[in-house]
């Protein structure tokens, strides 16, 4: 029932209104300037929109409110219409994009079948993915049985064993119960404490890099040489130069052979002083002749550079740096750069990195910094410039500075050919030569430095089963030689604190339980806690001290922090692979040994090559010039033939990843069990997590191939 009017108000407001426009006839444009009060009157006029109906009997009242009535239900219906409108436009949006998601999964699943016969997957591959499906059935009967449970009640008033009906599914929810809190429930809280200390144990270790590296910038802490090539080489003899032998490996790089080699044939250094090696272990017989093609041309330019093919490819990178420094000439060098086929340092690079040896007897090795051309590419890059970003402003630097040792990144460096030597040489019995040869030389004695303002332009995996491929080589191969050279450090003559730093630093810590707890915490503990809910896992596990984590590994590229989330969701992802990987090392699995070369797509062109090099060294803007100009007038036959050799090539395809998705249906079950529990911190991370392993699993995070 409708409240009747109050007809005094009205006459009041009437009477005030009848007042208010007197006075502002009389006043004018004097009510502008009047004090509150006035303004208080003013507003009253701008309320005068409408004239007032004072009803005289009850029909005019019944009019009036009739009236008041059909106008609100006319307003109340545009409203709702308008809402429909907004939820019909949501609706379809979610529609479409569900319908694209599902296409775009249906097509990759009806290719993957098609391959499956011929595509061979590890052993440790299959060993992982068969008990991740076995905990998935187990996780999704669990997660029907809990639903049973909750809209029995049973949530609310669990039965025990002695006061359960006589029902079957009741005395079986109530004999879990038991089982789970009596049995299940201590080992499983066992482990998570395990995984918890190693966390902290990893966040300390994270910490206290961080910091080291805020004091390295504090006090400005950098290697300096004691011969300045760049800005005292005018007065410098050529004979002051030591001979620096150049190396660039490759195998089947068709996209980036011309930028590598073109960016080290024009490196300032005098030519009598420095060879470039081509070490092509390329298959492709059409690739063969074009880097042939590449090197005769700038032999004609009078740079002296050499092709080199071996016949028996085995070893693959490091037997090709192996058969290189068989040769006899070889003994004529002192130095030894390294790229790999992406890589193209700037023209001063020799020039700034030749100088730390000068004065430095034990220095083995000069490791510079990489930048990549196609960070901001897509999601991929971009989240992969995080990590390594972190590990060269960070982890490197500070190993550099405090204990002069760090892993070689096999790229990029240079090497005093005597260390090679005295530790070795290049042996291929991991996929980790460049670690091999750097572990070696650290326990011969040998030093190295780390230059952080020193950057070399590379290119990071655009897609994610390359980048998948390189981070299973890169975390299988360090537990190869973890397990080779174990007793080789403990039997070392290098002190006490070397050997800890090695064993239990470089080794276990950063190399084996960091992949080991990550896994195993965020992707299989978790999820039974849901169902287990005896045992336990704190909020500020799940997100806060992750969090703070994620931040400190984003303050080196700080452009990045609007992708701090994703980047906390897709290291989580990657543990499956690199908990993989390090299992296969770890226990010689066959697919520790698998060498793939990550795919590149030559994203960094001539033209910006040159760009690059006239804006780092003045110069060299004549041979810079000259360079582009030979890059436009190289034959049209060798561009057609990589046209060709382009689309005769085999067709690239976006895939499906079986354990991340069954990964991603785990956590998202768990999900649903922790909303039935009210678990607000651990809802969101498992969804989260559960969708992000799902996008992973469609391969819709890198490169989208049609």
């Amino acid at each position: 029932m409708s409240r009747a009017q109050n007809y005094e108000f009205q006459e009041w407001w009437n009477k005030q209104r009848d007042k208010t426009h007197d006075l502002l006839i009389n006043t004018n444009t004097n009510i502008i300037n009047t004090n509150s009060n006035s303004n208080s009157n003013s507003n009253s006029v701008s309320l005068d929109i409408t004239t007032v109906v004072t009803p005289t009997s009850s029909s005019d009242l019944n009019a009036v409110t009739d009236k008041d009535r059909s106008r609100s239900a006319r307003q109340l219906s545009y409203l709702w219409l308008l809402k429909f409108h907004q939820l019909t436009s949501s609706l379809m949006w979610i529609t479409n994009v569900s319908l694209t998601l599902f296409r775009t999964a249906n097509r990759r699943v009806m290719s993957n079948s098609k391959n499956s016969s011929t595509s061979t997957s590890s052993s440790s591959s299959s060993r992982l993915y068969g008990v991740i499906k076995l905990f998935l059935i187990l996780v999704v009967i669990l997660l029907l049985f809990e639903l049973i449970a909750y809209f029995k009640g049973w949530h609310f008033d669990p039965p025990s064993v002695d006061s359960a009906a006589n029902v079957f599914v009741e005395r079986l929810y109530a004999n879990w119960l038991e089982i789970r809190a009596n049995w299940l429930a201590p080992p499983l809280q066992s482990l998570a404490n395990g995984c918890i200390v190693l966390f902290l144990i990893q966040s300390v270790d994270r910490i206290v890099l961080i910091l080291g590296c805020f004091w390295i910038k504090s006090k400005g802490l950098k290697p300096n040489a004691k011969v300045d090539y760049v800005n005292d080489g005018i007065g410098i003899s050529v004979n002051d130069y030591p001979m620096v032998l150049v190396q660039i490996p490759m195998c089947n790089e068709r996209e980036c052979y011309q930028q590598s080699i073109g960016a080290v044939c024009i490196m300032d250094w005098p030519k009598d002083k420095m060879l470039v090696q081509i070490l092509d272990d390329s298959d492709d017989s059409d690739v063969q002749l074009l880097i042939k093609s590449e090197v005769h041309k700038w032999q004609q330019r009078g740079v002296r550079i050499i092709y080199r093919h071996r016949l028996l490819r085995t070893g693959y990178k490091a037997g090709n740096l192996k058969s290189a420094m068989s040769c006899d000439y070889v003994k004529d060098y002192e130095f030894v750069a390294i790229f790999d086929a992406d890589f193209q340092p700037t023209p001063d690079f020799l020039k700034k990195t030749v100088p730390h040896f000068k004065g430095n007897d034990d220095l083995a090795l000069v490791q510079t910094r990489w930048a990549f051309v196609n960070k901001d590419e897509n999601l991929l890059t971009r989240l992969q410039n995080i990590n390594l970003s972190f590990h060269f402003e960070v982890e490197q630097q500070v190993n550099g500075i405090f204990i002069n040792f760090f892993g070689f990144n096999g790229t990029a460096g240079v090497w005093r050919i005597q260390a090679l030597e005295e530790s070795g040489g290049w042996l291929d019995r991991t996929t980790v030569e460049d670690m091999d040869i750097a572990v070696r030389a650290h326990l011969c004695g040998w030093k190295f430095i780390y230059l952080n303002d020193v950057k070399c332009l590379c290119e990071l995996p655009e897609s994610y089963e390359a980048y998948k491929k390189q981070q299973h080589r890169w975390h299988s191969g360090p537990m190869q030689l973890f397990r080779m050279c174990f007793f080789d450090v403990i039997r070392s003559k290098v002190s006490v604190f070397k050997k800890v730093n090695l064993i239990f630093l470089f080794f276990l810590l950063r190399k084996l339980i960091l992949p080991f707890y990550s896994f195993t915490l965020f992707c299989i503990i978790l999820p039974l806690t849901m169902f287990i809910t005896e045992a336990q896992l704190p909020a500020w596990v799940v997100c806060y001290v992750p969090g703070i984590m994620s931040i400190l590994n984003i303050l080196p590229a700080p452009r990045s922090f609007p992708f701090i989330v994703p980047y906390l969701l897709f290291e989580n992802t990657m543990s499956v692979t690199k908990f993989n990987a390090m299992i296969s090392g770890l226990f010689r699995f066959g697919s520790s040994y698998e060498w793939i070369v990550t795919k590149k797509l030559g994203r960094s062109s001539e033209a910006d090559l040159v760009a690059f090099g006239e804006k780092e060294s003045e110069p060299m803007l004549t041979r810079s010039t000259s360079m582009q100009r030979s890059s436009s007038e190289s034959g049209i036959d060798e561009l057609n033939k990589i046209e060709i050799t382009k689309k005769i090539g085999k067709s690239k395809r976006n895939r499906l990843y079986r354990k991340e998705l069954a990964l991603a249906f785990i956590l998202l079950a768990a999900s649903v069990r922790s909303l039935l529990s009210a678990q607000g911190i651990h809802f969101y991370f498992l969804l989260f997590q559960g969708i992000t392993f799902l996008v992973v699993g469609l391969d819709l995070i890198g490169e989208q191939v049609s």
